[in-house]
């Protein structure tokens, strides 16, 4: 019998590959203007891009963000590659849903992935309406033993789900099993959207919960309520997910939102990072942490050299712009608004 799971895993992968607009390519990021300097007063090759996160330093700021997983060749590879390259370059890796291990247990095996990443930053991954169906703390334990992870992420898709005709979108009273699970699991829990952003309202529901870490996943780029209607036929399914493709608060604007949390809530930033400089505009409006996936899909298909060489380019870029707003370190540039050379003009973003 075919596993239904297993299966949109691949239909997924197929549809990013097909459909060059799900990536909705917002440019928000762009809105984000900051202060030049002509005299930087750094050396280029002294600038220290390194940063401490769950108490693992990273080489930059850099999350490969969670994707994918499964019973599948392309999709063990896929990972692996990634674990390979995130070992080597010294950044941060998450899988995609592990729902599919509970299915299909031959899946286990993409997410096994210690051996490749003996000391990389890893992140598990769950959705979080689950816990309304069934799943318990002790599943979100065997996610993280798998994976042999630093963290779990619950993820939250009411969008996502509400456009598959086989969606779950029982959301009712779901902060506090989510609360439940931060009081039990004995691990660190991340908890972040998957296109559409955190809003403040939710976030000050999820800071009452114990959660310390949020990754706003906004809009702007890749989009599943698209890859979803891509997945149908012409007719409502379709149109539906067509009509909320662009629906949600933008990364940029996520994270200012959050910024009346400061001292609650440490920020991930994902959602239409593209290159460097929108890395380090996410961490001036206060990301820690910031999530790139799209931009890995491809060359983990080929290889983990051709991982690798993406994440030298973001970090180049990266570099780059610390160097040219005169920031030595992390430090300086997290969170530091002073950096804007006008506030962002994000009016117009949101959901539509």
């Amino acid at each position: 019998m075919i596993d239904r799971v297993n299966d949109r895993k691949l239909a997924h992968i197929r549809v990013i590959q097909e459909d060059a607009e799900s990536d909705r390519e917002r440019n928000y990021f762009d809105r984000v203007r900051l202060t030049h300097r002509a005299l930087p007063e750094l050396n280029l090759k002294a600038l220290d891009s390194s940063t401490v996160f769950m108490d693992k330093r990273l080489t930059f700021p850099l999350l490969i963000s969670c994707m994918t997983g499964g019973d599948h060749a392309v999709l063990r590879t896929v990972n692996r590659n990634l674990a390979t390259a995130a070992e080597r370059c010294g950044v941060a890796m998450g899988v995609g849903s592990q729902r599919v291990m509970f299915t299909t247990p031959a899946a286990r095996a993409s997410f096994e992935l210690r051996a490749w990443a003996p000391t990389a930053l890893l992140f598990g991954n769950l959705g979080a309406v689950q816990l309304n169906h069934g799943f318990t703390t002790a599943m979100c334990r065997e996610a993280v033993e798998v994976v042999g992870a630093d963290a779990l992420c619950l993820h939250l898709n009411p969008l996502q789900e509400a456009v598959q005709p086989e969606g779950e979108t029982n959301f009712a009273g779901l902060a506090g099993r989510i609360g439940t699970v931060m009081a039990e699991l004995g691990r660190p829990v991340i908890i972040k959207e998957v296109g559409a952003g955190i809003s403040l309202a939710d976030a000050r529901l999820l800071a009452a919960r114990g959660v310390r870490y949020i990754d706003v996943a906004g809009s702007g780029g890749t989009s599943w309520s698209r890859i979803e209607a891509q997945r149908q036929p012409q007719g409502g399914a379709r149109a539906l997910g067509e009509l909320f493709q662009d629906w949600g608060v933008p990364t940029p604007e996520a994270l200012l939102a959050l910024r009346p949390l400061r001292a609650q809530v440490t920020p991930i930033a994902s959602g239409g990072i593209r290159n460097g400089l929108d890395m380090a505009k996410a961490v001036v409006l206060g990301a820690a942490l910031c999530g790139v996936a799209r931009p890995f899909l491809e060359p983990a298909m080929e290889s983990a050299e051709a991982v690798v060489a993406v994440v030298e380019r973001l970090r180049r870029e990266f570099v780059t712009a610390m160097f040219l707003l005169g920031t030595g370190t992390v430090g300086d540039l997290c969170g530091n608004l002073a950096l804007l050379s006008e506030p962002p003009t994000l009016a117009g973003g949101g959901a539509p």
